[in-house]
């Protein structure tokens, strides 16, 4: 006689795993492996230099650029110390500070530029470290505003102390020590000359400052910061040859000079860069490198045109066309667009 075993319901019946289709023969035609994924061309990020690591990395060049920039604001306390009370000679300093902290900044990219995160792209930072270039040459503009009313306003003092009664605490206005114009004067043309043509500082920002009407100029002349420096030392070499009341008036006009200069300039500059932080590119010659594109053989018409630049060295372009030419036609007419756009917009020296 046989056992009856007890009927044991299965507990499993709803974890069954069915049947994997994946690795059945007939999946292998229906459901295709997905085909490999190429790792990203732009890294996540990009380590940032230490303090130590910018120094090890300095070249003998650069290191000469960064104590000679030291060196230049150096100039510029020791001429708004001499200047006395003179307001054309204190700003005259402030002009030479400018320069010094411009030429630093020169130097800082230059250090920069010696790693990898400058220049190249990634997620973090798409067009590098280039962008902060620009941040600084902005804060630079907003410096020589600040700059130029802080000089107005000193002038104005001076004017209106003595209107209506006499001031309490008159300030003396005799000319300065003999020696001290001669000597602040040489000393503001000697580092502005160094840091222009021997060192090329200034290089890439004075791009953003110049003007259409100064281009012929030499090269030195054609930055409006040099321009300014160099014009106001000049002057003041003239001023110990003038009487008292001729040199009072003319130190008062000249400092006043230099302070609505310095307001416009920054102004400009402020304009410039400040595109450059918003991606935009306000240039008069846009409309007319359309134009030269529209006139190529090869193109029928321009449908869309975008330009902007991101930093002193890039300039980006997107543009669509309607053209007709075979392949090689096709190359040509890109490099020829390629050469317009960089030699017109940025100067041949952007990409």
């Amino acid at each position: 006689m046989l056992a009856k075993s007890p009927i044991v319901k299965s507990n499993i019946i709803g974890q069954r795993r069915g049947h994997k289709y994946k690795h059945s023969s007939v999946s292998h035609q229906i459901f295709l492996e997905p085909p490999p994924r190429a790792p990203l061309a732009l890294p996540n990020s990009l380590p940032i230099p230490t303090l130590a690591e910018c120094r090890a990395s300095m070249t003998t060049d650069q290191k000469i650029r960064f104590y000679w920039s030291v060196c230049h604001m150096f100039v510029a306390a020791y001429t708004g110390w001499m200047g006395g009370h003179s307001a054309a000679i204190q700003a005259l300093s402030h002009l030479i500070f400018y320069d010094g902290l411009g030429a630093l900044l020169c130097v800082l990219v230059e250090v920069f530029s010696n790693f990898e995160v400058w220049g190249r792209s990634s997620l973090v930072h798409p067009f590098g470290l280039q962008r902060m270039e620009v941040i600084a040459g902005f804060a630079l503009s907003i410096l020589l505003i600040f700059f130029g009313f802080d000089l107005i306003s000193h002038t104005a003092k001076h004017a209106l102390e003595g209107v209506g009664h006499a001031p309490h605490h008159p300030h003396n206005h005799n000319p300065v020590p003999s020696g001290t114009l001669e000597v602040t004067a040489v000393l503001a043309i000697a580092s502005t000359l160094v840091s222009a043509v021997a060192l090329k500082n200034h290089a890439r920002i004075g791009k953003a400052m110049r003007f259409a009407a100064m281009q012929n100029l030499p090269s030195v002349l054609s930055n409006p910061s040099h321009f300014l420096t160099l014009s106001c030392s000049a002057t003041l070499l003239l001023l110990p040859a003038l009487s008292l009341h001729t040199y009072q008036l003319l130190d008062k006009a000249l400092s006043l000079s230099i302070a609505l200069a310095m307001l416009f300039l920054g102004t400009h500059l402020a304009v410039n860069v400040g595109s450059m932080l918003l991606m935009s590119y306000p240039s008069k010659e846009v409309p007319s490198v359309i134009a030269d594109i529209a006139a190529d053989p090869l193109v029928r018409s321009v449908d869309q045109a975008k330009f902007w630049q991101a930093h002193y060295g890039l300039c980006i372009t997107n543009l669509k066309l309607r053209v007709e030419g075979g392949d090689e036609a096709l190359v040509k007419l890109r490099e020829r667009i390629s050469s317009l756009v960089r030699n017109r917009l940025s100067g041949g020296y952007g990409h």
